[in-house]
């Protein structure tokens, strides 16, 4: 087995110690993004649960595009809500409109005390990639 670790252009830099995304047989898991609107971690994230939410997923397909993938390789996602009550249905109606109806990974959401640098939101990946099989139910 083969690990490659990814550091990817024009993704936000890493607020720890951490690759953009690993790669295993195929498997992509792309670390959970923050809503940084450039690359620099320094900057203040945009107000709001929407934006944030915009911002996040623009990051993962940053991620993902680099590495030759789209949002319909996302096989599973685990969101991470701040402000769970407040956020989740605007979050929601963000997220939702990233996927295609019929064709949304796997998902797994949940409230915690804190993210890193005071966000709102953050998200995670895996995805898969292509195989000549992949076609197949």
């Amino acid at each position: 087995m083969t690990a490659f670790f990814h550091m990817v252009p024009g993704a936000p830099d890493p607020v720890a110690p951490f690759s953009h995304a690993v790669e295993v047989d195929g498997w992509v898991f792309v670390t959970g993004q923050m809503p940084f609107t450039g690359t620099s971690v320094d900057e203040p994230y945009p107000q709001g649960i929407e934006a944030q939410t915009h911002a996040v997923m623009h990051n993962l397909r940053t991620v993902l595009l680099q590495l030759g993938l789209g949002l319909d390789a996302v096989v599973s996602a685990r969101v991470f809500l701040a402000h769970f009550e407040a956020d989740y249905a605007a979050m929601n109606a963000v997220y939702a409109s990233y996927f295609e109806p019929g064709r949304r990974p796997a998902r797994t959401c949940v409230g915690v005390t804190a993210l890193a640098k005071g966000a709102r939101v953050e998200i995670d990946f895996v995805a898969r990639r292509p195989s000549p099989a992949s076609d197949r139910p």
